[in-house]
């Protein structure tokens, strides 16, 4: 289907109905005056999807939004970063409620109607006394226009704020979508430290809501990597009221166009997350295709992606085919070596598993770019699988030696 929508400004007060505001509450211990606490509210009644992590240690707030999610209407979601609230025990339960209670309390709603997150350091109980204080002052922040607020004081080791919305015309009526997220490390997420909030003011029934969301983020979120690792807080939100009107979007013509504005916007926001790896200077989607089974192809796509050897080797500007060969024969996806042809950017790099005869130095301009494509052809079948990915620089250790 052809895109029938555009990019607007806005992030996530783009949507009629929602408002967003942030404040300084001194979480973090650096950038004392930078916002580190969110609230984002829908004045209309809402419904909300979400996806989360699927590490087996999971976030106190993860496991508070998970339970609330279950309400029929949600109205907001309280976010802090500088501090994780992971690893915290039954006091971090306790604290992420809290924080629920006291947002629903400023705005006059049920805590159930406020969803939770966090970002920032694990193990670390959450200053909740600075986090109350502040939670008083966000009804009087929160405004239309509140979206870049919003997106900076949820960052943590980011380098800019993320944030998208799109315009659709849907069913006779306009619709529009908004979005931001963090993250720039421990990035790997497998949702069935990045977190992403995302409105619309289209009527979309929860349960419709719930898979057009789950397939979003499968083809966006779930397909990004860092550094492979997965964190305790993933989380993604989607808040959607209706106020656009018209009739409910489910099947058929209206939900098509609907998920293809959303995967749009979660797609955009990945690709921000992963341009903002930590001390990353190269931007490369790996492309593995020609594999007998959608689940070969991105075994091996996410190895290749998630590979030392190879991302130090495109830190290097070395484009070291040799390791990609070797990360795809253990990924454990069936292949046959002799089958296996290489491209980089469109450019043979190892045919029928050998090096072809493309002279090195057209090999080694398409690695000396900021962002190349690392094609993999399995020439078995006819599945495939994209991953976008970096390179791991000296740089990205340094910065992660301490917190």
């Amino acid at each position: 289907m052809t895109a029938q929508f555009e990019e607007i400004g806005g992030g996530i007060t783009a949507p009629r109905g929602f408002v967003v505001g942030a404040v300084h509450c001194g979480i973090k211990k650096s950038n004392a005056s930078k916002p580190d606490l969110a609230l984002i509210h829908s004045r209309a009644p809402a419904v909300a999807a979400a996806t989360f992590t699927t590490n087996r240690v999971k976030a106190a707030p993860v496991r508070v939004s998970q339970m609330y999610l279950k309400n029929e209407d949600i109205r907001a979601v309280i976010v802090n970063s500088g501090n994780a609230n992971a690893c915290t025990g039954v006091n971090g339960i306790a604290d992420a409620k809290r924080m629920c209670e006291a947002a629903a309390a400023a705005l006059g709603l049920e805590k159930t109607q406020v969803l939770v997150c966090s970002t920032g350091r694990i193990g670390v109980p959450l200053p909740m006394e600075k986090i109350d204080a502040g939670i008083a002052k966000l009804p009087d922040a929160v405004k239309a226009d509140g979206s870049r607020a919003a997106a900076e004081a949820i960052m943590t080791s980011d380098t800019f704020a993320k944030e998208v919305a799109v315009e659709a015309k849907i069913g006779g009526r306009k619709i529009r979508i908004g979005g931001i997220a963090k993250g720039a490390g421990m990035i790997d997420p497998n949702m069935a430290t990045m977190l992403a909030f995302l409105t619309t003011d289209a009527p979309v029934p929860k349960p419709a809501l719930q898979k057009m969301l789950a397939s979003a983020v499968e083809q966006s979120f779930n397909r990004i990597t860092v550094d492979g690792d997965m964190s305790t807080n993933d989380t993604v939100i989607l808040l959607a009221n209706g106020e656009a009107g018209g009739e409910a979007i489910e099947t058929g013509e209206t939900a098509e166009r609907f998920q293809a504005a959303l995967d749009h916007v979660t797609r955009q926001l990945s690709r921000m997350i992963v341009e903002d790896g930590e001390s990353a200077t190269k931007f490369v989607e790996v492309h593995v295709r020609g594999a007998r089974t959608c689940r070969d192809a991105r075994r091996a796509a996410e190895t290749i992606a998630n590979s030392t050897l190879v991302k130090c080797a495109w830190c290097g500007n070395d484009p070291n085919w040799g390791r990609i060969m070797d990360a795809v024969g253990y990924c454990g996806a069936r292949v046959r070596e002799e089958m296996i042809d290489i491209y980089y950017d469109g450019v043979l790099a190892v045919q029928h598993g050998m090096a072809s005869a493309t002279p090195v130095e057209k090999l080694l301009d398409v690695v000396r770019q900021r962002r190349f494509t690392v094609s993999v052809d399995l020439n078995l079948g006819s599945d495939d699988y994209s991953v976008f990915t970096t390179d791991l620089t000296p740089g990205y250790v340094k910065f992660n030696m301490g917190e």
